[in-house]
């Protein structure tokens, strides 16, 4: 069976998660990006520290992870990223939708 990529990323603000996601849709590496706000609570170079970020979840091709990878390393505001991501099995027509729209 297929699977379908999920990726997970956060970003400082919801301009720049917008903006993150507005690329993805265009260059069509995603065909589906989700935002949403939340707030985290880490450690960083010994400071805990308190922030509203937003999560920003992308569907995507398995294939398309490596290509992912490197242009969120390019785009985020992050030093440190936060990329994390898994395949997942899909529906079948919800899986077809998403290759159909990443027909690179």
């Amino acid at each position: 069976m297929k699977k379908v990529l999920l990726l997970v990323l956060t970003e400082k603000n919801k301009k720049g998660a917008k903006k993150i996601a507005k690329l993805l849709i265009k260059k069509k590496l995603a065909s589906c990006v989700s935002l949403k706000n939340i707030y985290s609570i880490y450690e960083w170079e010994g400071n805990i520290e308190q922030v509203n970020e937003v999560e920003i979840t992308i569907k995507s091709k398995p294939e398309l992870k490596k290509a992912l990878i490197v242009f969120l390393k390019k785009i985020t505001s992050y030093d440190l990223p936060q990329i994390i991501y898994k395949k997942f099995n899909s529906e079948k027509k919800y899986l077809n939708w998403v290759n159909k729209s990443i027909s690179i």
